[in-house]
């Protein structure tokens, strides 16, 4: 007889695996950008004042060109591991400002002997314009088409405060307010473009045009962006 746990483990595979298959295929628009906005506000404030974490990643923040907030990546194993979840992407101008954000899901699978599941917060704070192109243009696989390091178990003693950066990306996470200091390495990252048409009621309304371009307005993630910019 299967134990109601393990039943309850398989199911949130199964739903997680649809997620992550989300992140490779058309995404529909629906009610949820909102909600994403609104949820990855609270996330990448949440990080930024973790006790253990939150001041490399605010020092990080200041050197950032851009930042991707995934307010819940669900991760659930029995045997064959599956995560995803949607978030979004702004990027930093020269002023200091930040963008209106585009759409984006991170989906992924792993193999081998492990059970659970969880619910975690992830910030990818992107340091290079190669990392920035690299999400825009294309469906990437981090860790293989850019470099990616857990921070700040990645940086070192010293590179939290100084600009000598090895990785594209630094990405951070945490469960239930705990540093979790999970590996994002593997994961696809693709945009939603349906979501951004939606968002902006612009069937145009790239990610490039967005967050690059600065073409498209949405007034509901001042917000965002205002939390980000306080973070200091």
């Amino acid at each position: 007889m299967i134990r109601p746990t393990i039943r309850l483990t398989a199911s949130l595979c199964a739903v997680i695996a649809l997620v992550a298959v989300s992140a490779t295929s058309p995404a529909s628009a629906g009610p949820d950008q909102e909600s994403i906005v609104e949820q990855a506000r609270h996330s990448v404030q949440r990080v930024a004042r973790h006790t253990d974490i939150g001041p490399t990643m605010r020092s990080l923040l200041k050197k950032a060109k851009a930042v991707v907030i995934f307010p819940a990546i669900l991760k659930g194993a029995f045997f064959v591991g599956a995560e995803g979840g949607s978030g979004v992407l702004l990027t930093k101008g020269k002023s200091g400002q930040w963008s209106y954000p585009a759409f984006y899901t991170m989906g992924g699978a792993s193999f081998g002997l492990q059970i659970g599941g969880q619910s975690s917060e992830v910030v990818l704070l992107i340091m290079t314009s190669k990392g920035i192109n690299s999400i825009i243009d294309n469906k990437v696989k981090l860790g293989g088409d850019v470099s990616v390091a857990v921070g700040p178990i990645g940086l070192g003693a010293e590179a939290s405060t100084t600009t000598n950066l090895r990785a594209d990306i630094y990405s951070f996470s945490q469960n239930a307010g705990a540093y979790i200091g999970a590996s994002v390495e593997g994961s696809v990252i693709q945009g939603r473009q349906s979501w951004n048409a939606d968002y902006y009621k612009s069937e145009n309304a790239t990610a490039k045009a967005i967050v690059l371009n600065g073409k498209y307005i949405n007034v509901h993630a001042d917000p965002l962006r205002k939390a980000l910019t306080e973070i200091k």
